[in-house]
């Protein structure tokens, strides 16, 4: 297999690279949304070994002279370009999972907030003066 030939092969796998990724995160937004936390850690883990391969090849042809040159010519013009297409994508994409992550968290935070106040108010009791304190510490009990 002569050289050119090969780091045609590179490219077309770092392409096919990039649709497993953007597949992958578009099943990381439907998992998002149902909030399976198995799933995601599941397709968290499935996404990060994509990306180490996805940076491994990459440092390859950033080693490789014979490819900067060949590229330079203009020979995997094609390809490079479906790749920055899909890595545009995928970029767009992980920004929107990024969002669903947020507003998660801030619902989380809501409810988080939500019961605490909930709790307060149910072991809230009064002193004789009619003032409101909370739970326990009104008896001034100490462990």
């Amino acid at each position: 297999m002569t050289t050119e030939a090969t780091n045609l092969s590179l490219v077309e796998k770092q392409l096919m690279q990039l649709q497993q990724l953007e597949i992958i995160i578009d099943r990381e937004k439907d998992v998002l949304q149902k909030q399976d936390p198995d799933k995601l850690l599941e397709i968290t883990d499935e996404k990060n070994h994509l990306l180490v391969a996805i940076q491994t090849l990459d440092q390859q042809f950033e080693q490789s002279i014979l490819f900067k040159q060949e590229k330079s010519q203009g020979l995997y013009e094609e390809q490079l370009s479906l790749i920055e297409e899909i890595l545009l994508r995928c970029k767009d994409k992980n920004h929107v999972n990024g969002q669903i992550i947020a507003q998660s968290q801030l619902a989380v935070e809501r409810m988080k907030t939500s019961l605490l106040h909930s709790h307060n108010k149910s072991s809230m009791t009064y002193d004789s003066k009619g003032k409101t304190s909370g739970g326990l510490s009104s008896l001034d009990l100490k462990a």
